[in-house]
């Protein structure tokens, strides 16, 4: 697994330029039918724009891109926006332009500035992750521990997914996979071997930055 770049949620910014208004939305896809679905919801919304132009990496190792000029002329707005969301080191990032045609035409090359820095800024206000490859386990321990477990947890790098009571306590937490060793290395010796240690499995986590 390798890690990449994300943005998480949905920021939707807008600039007016030359009297027409810009509106970019960016949010988080994974896969070909979120993206498409994100696309369709948005030009939905703004049905009445003159144009929703679009741009995605849909995949987690940006391969899957595509990108639309709709209506605009060819080379305009889809590609530029695109190319932003590369230049960021975006993956699952998708990005909608809408135009609402103020009356004054900006050119191609206006159209380019426009329609790239409408994204570029979106994209430098969104919230961002750093999706890592991480390792969840259950941590085993009896109820005279609990309090030990959780100072060592809150004191290192790691998320709580769960905690389960019952003849003993359970909790499952994740760990950046370069980190787990070292990680249950120290909670070994923090409880002097009181705690028995269930590997789950291993997946991409969306750490913030």
């Amino acid at each position: 697994m390798q890690g990449y770049l994300s943005v998480s949620g949905e920021l939707v910014t807008e600039k007016v330029i030359e009297k027409s208004r810009f509106i970019a939305t960016s949010r988080h896809v994974e896969g070909e039918e979120q993206a498409r679905a994100f696309v369709a919801e948005i030009s939905q919304k703004y049905r009445d724009a003159t144009h929703n132009c679009y741009a995605y990496i849909a995949d987690d190792i940006g391969n899957f891109m595509r990108f639309s000029d709709d209506g605009e002329p060819q080379g305009t707005a889809g590609m530029p926006m695109l190319e932003v969301i590369k230049a960021n080191n975006l993956r699952q990032t998708a990005v909608v332009v809408t135009r609402y045609f103020g009356g004054i035409k900006l050119g191609a090359g206006g159209l380019v500035r426009a329609y790239s820095g409408s994204v570029a800024e979106n994209l430098a206000g969104a919230v961002r992750v750093s999706y890592q490859p991480c390792a969840e386990s259950q941590y085993i321990v009896d109820y005279p521990y609990i309090d030990a477990v959780n100072r060592f947890f809150g004191e290192n790098d790691c998320m709580i997914i769960g905690v389960s009571y019952a003849d003993r306590v359970i909790f499952s937490v994740a760990v950046k996979k370069e980190a787990e060793q070292a990680f249950d290395s120290a909670l070994v010796n923090r409880l002097n071997g009181r705690v028995n240690i269930v590997k789950k499995r291993e997946y991409l986590y969306p750490f913030s930055l």
